[in-house]
């Protein structure tokens, strides 16, 4: 039976959820589901806004069936080609076989590239700042690439004043009967899964999802829908400066994550011994993770959360411990940068973590790596808590 919820008059979400999926895009861990969006208009043309995921396939057909009440489809917009939105590209042509596709010229290969319909006879391709009316309705075309594929765009309502926004301003999630950010507590309860969302799949593209925030940021915006989680109706602003905050890698918090590596739980402890001194100089909130159970993505995202990062290794076959290794090499693959990282190292011999660390870290843009380091061997001694103390004298004094 179908699941559809009316945005405005003639809008409709015929997207669905998924909560048993375990990793998206085989990946990333959604303990809370995914949710993937798509819209139809009724106006003198209907439009639908992208598909959905294969696994949502029926629930999505029945409403997008549902809310047309038999009418045809005219028109599909491809905003973005990746399978989550386009796996049910094809049946949709199907059953609509008069359907037009509007997209633009770098989405016609990928769409060739995954089916064998014919796009080309029935594609209306459009360029930036292109407009399109479906009656009472005219939108406007905004070219989005790498936002965070080449071939992504998004599409403004100019009468109802609604962006489609394609995966800008998505998040983790499934959804729970709310499609509205403001019928959650969307800062307690979607934050962190929105910003491991931009962090983890848009976060290495940073300086083109600025690009997009200057074309839109003029545009008078009253509703926000994208391909993933909640639909925006108010406090627009709010989520679109978290964005902007995200993609020029300014810190979100002044903040402080300390990621350690532990074999045998000696690197832990000198850990948890800076940790203590910190909180001691009044810092507050401060976040710890063991690199070896905490999911990459959760580390990445903190990352561009916190202005600080502590990184506390073990020596380990000549090297960095290997989940440290795994995610320094994470964070610098996302374009990591701006932030002001301390390092501790262990080792019972041939202690090399630092020296390696550095070297990752070094190749990241603008990142301030402090003097005052700490390296211990096995464990750490009595005589080496005035070292871990000027430590977090060090960090707490950056924090200012």
């Amino acid at each position: 039976m179908y699941c559809v919820k009316n945005i405005k008059d003639d809008l409709f979400w015929v997207g669905g959820s998924d909560r048993r999926l375990a990793l998206f895009e085989n990946a990333y861990p959604i303990p809370k589901g995914i949710s993937y969006n798509s819209y139809v208009l009724l106006d003198e043309k209907t439009v639908l806004f992208d598909t959905v995921d294969r696994a949502i396939t029926g629930q999505f057909l029945e409403n997008v069936e549902a809310v047309l009440g038999g009418r045809n489809l005219d028109y599909i917009i491809v905003n973005h080609m990746e399978p989550d939105h386009c796996a049910t590209l094809g049946e949709v042509v199907r059953r609509y076989p008069d359907v037009k596709v509007i997209c633009n010229a770098k989405t016609v290969p990928i769409i060739n590239q995954f089916y064998e319909f014919g796009v080309d006879c029935r594609a209306v391709i459009v360029k930036e700042g292109d407009m399109f009316s479906s009656g009472k309705h005219t939108f406007t075309f905004y070219m989005a690439p790498m936002v965070h594929w080449p071939e992504v765009m998004v599409t403004y309502d100019t009468i109802d004043k609604i962006l489609f926004s394609a995966d800008a301003f998505g998040t983790f999630g499934a959804m729970n009967g709310n499609l509205f950010a403001d019928e959650v507590n969307f800062e307690r309860e979607w934050l962190d899964e929105a910003r491991r969302y931009y962090s983890n799949i848009v976060g290495k593209y940073g300086p083109s999802t600025q690009t997009l925030l200057k074309k839109v940021g003029d545009l008078d915006i009253e509703i926000l829908c994208p391909l993933h989680g909640p639909v925006w109706r108010s406090d627009i602003c709010w989520y679109m400066n978290k964005y902007f905050a995200w993609s020029s890698y300014t810190p979100e918090e002044n903040a402080v994550m300390i990621a350690y590596g532990s074999i045998y739980g000696n690197t832990e402890n000198a850990a948890n011994i800076l940790a203590c001194r910190l909180a001691e100089r009044g810092i507050r909130n401060i976040a710890m993770y063991d690199v070896s159970s905490t999911h990459p993505s959760v580390l990445i995202s903190e990352a561009f959360r916190c202005s600080h990062l502590v990184f506390a290794s073990a020596t380990y076959n000549g090297g960095i411990f290997t989940s440290m290794e795994h995610l320094l090499l994470d964070m610098k693959a996302h374009n990591v940068q701006n932030r002001t990282v301390a390092l501790m190292e262990n080792g019972s011999w041939g202690v090399m973590a630092g020296k390696k660390m550095t070297e990752i870290i070094s190749e990241m843009k603008n990142m301030t790596i402090l003097d005052q380091s700490i390296t211990f061997k096995s464990s750490v001694k009595e005589d080496q808590l005035a070292e871990i103390a000027a430590l977090a004298n060090a960090i707490a004094e950056s924090l200012k």
